[in-house]
């Protein structure tokens, strides 16, 4: 799998509202265009990206071949805890690649 860069903020406040931000290199080949050969060029996507605080689900997205190269991903959760938080993409070919990140809630 490809490389992932993942924004969490290193603090926050117990409630507050925080920012995550995700980017991960992948081509995201829709298996639909032709290749220089004249033969298409084979599928290659991420189907599901997951992330996880302290072990609970707090976001899920099912990607489909309409997704752009590179999938950046952003969404927002509560800071209950200070813990980790991690992350997993899944290709199509059930190959999983997983990045944590830590977070500590004053």
């Amino acid at each position: 799998m490809p490389r992932a860069l993942i924004h969490v903020p290193a603090t926050a406040k117990k409630g507050e509202t925080v920012e995550i931000k995700t980017l991960i290199a992948h081509v995201m080949e829709t298996g639909y265009r032709i290749g220089v050969t004249g033969a298409p060029i084979p599928r290659d996507i991420i189907e599901d990206f997951v992330c996880t605080y302290n072990g609970e689900e707090v976001f899920r997205a099912k990607l489909y071949p309409a997704i752009a190269a590179n999938p950046y991903i952003t969404f927002f959760t509560t800071a209950t805890a200070s813990g980790t938080l991690a992350f997993s993409w899944t290709d199509q070919h059930g190959a999983t690649q997983v990045q944590t990140a830590e977070i500590k809630v004053e």
